[in-house]
C-alpha cells in the first residue's frame, strides 16, 4: 500500500517557514528550459507573464532577466509572497492566492509558467484557469525536476531510503500504480488535451548537480515528507542524510538530476 500523500493545503504552508534557507538550498531549474521558453514560447522583452506558485522565485529571476513585463505571481503562501516582494520589488506583481481562488483577467497573458509547483494544484481547475488567462496562442509551460534520474539507480537515494521509510509522499510521487507526476507523460498530455490545448511537447533534460554535507542536509530539509514532520524527528532525518554524505561519499554528492518538461499552446 502506498504512504498517505500530503494534503495540498498543507503542501502550499510547508515551504514559508525559512524561504531563505529554502532559496539557498534549492538547485534552481535547467538552463535548457529557459531556452526552449525563448525558443518555442517567445519570451522575450514584453512578454506579459504569469507565474503559478513562484516559491522563492527562482524561476521568477530568470524570467526577468529574459524579458517578463508584466509578471503576475501567484503564490498562495504569505510568506513566500513578502519574500518575492522583498527581493522584486514592484517587478512582479505577487498576488498572494491559490491559483484554484484567483481572479485573473481573460487573455491577458502570452506566457503561463509553473516551475515544480503544479503539483500542488488541482490540475484540471488550474489549466482551465491557465487558459482562460492565456491569449489565444499564448504558451503554457509545466516543468518538474526529480532529484535522482528517474530511470537508472542513484546511489544517493539508495542510501538513504530506509531513513525516509513511512514517511507520507508529495504528490510529486503520482497515482498508486502510475510513473512519479512528473514523469507520467500519458495522464499530463492527457490533461493538458482535455483542458483545449493543443501542440504539446514532453522533453526531459538531464543536468549535474553537487552538494557538499551541509548542502545535502539543507536540501533534503526542504523536502515535503520531511519538512512537515516534528522537529526531533526531523533533525534526526537530517543528521542521517549529513552522516551518510560525510561516510559514505566523502563529503561531496553529485547527482544526476531531471527536468520533465511540458509545454502547449492554447488555440488561437
Amino acid at each position: 500500500m502506498s504512504p498517505p500523500q500530503i494534503d495540498r493545503r498543507e503542501g502550499r504552508r510547508l515551504f514559508g517557514t525559512d524561504p531563505a534557507a529554502y532559496d539557498l538550498a534549492r538547485p534552481g531549474h535547467a538552463e535548457r528550459v529557459y531556452e526552449v521558453l525563448v525558443e518555442r514560447c517567445g519570451l522575450g522583452a514584453g512578454t506579459r507573464v504569469l507565474e503559478i506558485g513562484p516559491g522563492t522565485g527562482q524561476a521568477t529571476r530568470r524570467l526577468l532577466e529574459l524579458g517578463a513585463d508584466p509578471l503576475v505571481a501567484i503564490e498562495p503562501n504569505s510568506s513566500l509572497a513578502a519574500y518575492l516582494t522583498d527581493a522584486f520589488g514592484d517587478r512582479v506583481d505577487v498576488r498572494v492566492t491559490p491559483l484554484e481562488e484567483a481572479q485573473l483577467p481573460s487573455e491577458a497573458f502570452d506566457l503561463a509558467v509553473a516551475a515544480s509547483s503544479f503539483h500542488w494544484v488541482d490540475e484540471a481547475v488550474g489549466l482551465e484557469s491557465v487558459s482562460a488567462a492565456l491569449r489565444p496562442g499564448g504558451c503554457w509551460a509545466v516543468w518538474w525536476t526529480l532529484f535522482g534520474d528517474g530511470g537508472q539507480p542513484d546511489a544517493f537515494i539508495t542510501a538513504t531510503s530506509p531513513l525516509l521509510e513511512n514517511l507520507h509522499s508529495s504528490p510529486t510521487a503520482g497515482e498508486e500504480g502510475r510513473p512519479p507526476h512528473a514523469r507520467d507523460r500519458e495522464t499530463r498530455l492527457a490533461a493538458l488535451e482535455a483542458a483545449g490545448f493543443e501542440d504539446l511537447e514532453h522533453e526531459l533534460i538531464e543536468w549535474q548537480a553537487s552538494w557538499d554535507t551541509a548542502g545535502i542536509r539543507a536540501l533534503y530539509g526542504t523536502f515535503s515528507p520531511i519538512a512537515r514532520l516534528d522537529d526531533r524527528r526531523r533533525e534526526e532525518i537530517l543528521d542521517g542524510v549529513a552522516q551518510i554524505a560525510e561516510a559514505d561519499f566523502g563529503g561531496v554528492v553529485e547527482r544526476t538530476l531531471v527536468t520533465s518538461l511540458y509545454t502547449a499552446r492554447r488555440p488561437r
